[in-house]
């Protein structure tokens, strides 16, 4: 048995050693699964079931209680189908919001309208005292 070939790169004892390497890679992918899923999961979760343990039915509301903002152009706007500049948007909207029984406004807008402008308009109803800014496309 000495003269053959040698197949265990030269030395005379066989490596029996199992390779840990692949095992440890997969075992820590697992890990930052884990750690990435495990949260989003909890949060799915205790959002459907509070949504279903208070759920209850809308309460109707009159169209008048709702102002609805229009982003017409980059300077111009129609509070309540009214056309109104930006630069006075403050001024108009301001006591609007305080008489509005929900404090709520609608803001539609095109899509010829700048991003900036829209951003603008947002800040303002904002600073206005509004509770709930609802966005719609027109």
């Amino acid at each position: 048995m000495g003269a053959g070939p040698n197949w265990n790169g030269g030395g005379t004892n066989p490596n029996h050693e199992v390779n840990m390497v692949p095992l440890i890679d997969v075992s820590l992918v697992l890990v930052v699964m884990l750690l990435l899923a495990t949260p989003l999961a909890f949060e799915s979760r205790i959002d459907v079931a509070n949504a279903s343990r208070t759920g209850q039915t809308a309460q109707k509301t009159d169209k008048s209680e709702r102002v609805e903002i229009e982003i017409v152009s980059a300077d111009q706007v129609r509070v309540n189908r009214n056309a109104v500049a930006v630069a006075d948007l403050a001024g108009v909207l301001t006591p609007l919001v305080e008489a509005s029984a929900e404090r709520g406004v609608l803001i539609s807008c095109g899509k010829d309208v700048p991003h900036g402008s829209f951003v603008r308009v947002l800040d303002i109803t904002k600073q206005c005292g509004t509770a709930e800014i609802s966005v719609i496309e027109r």
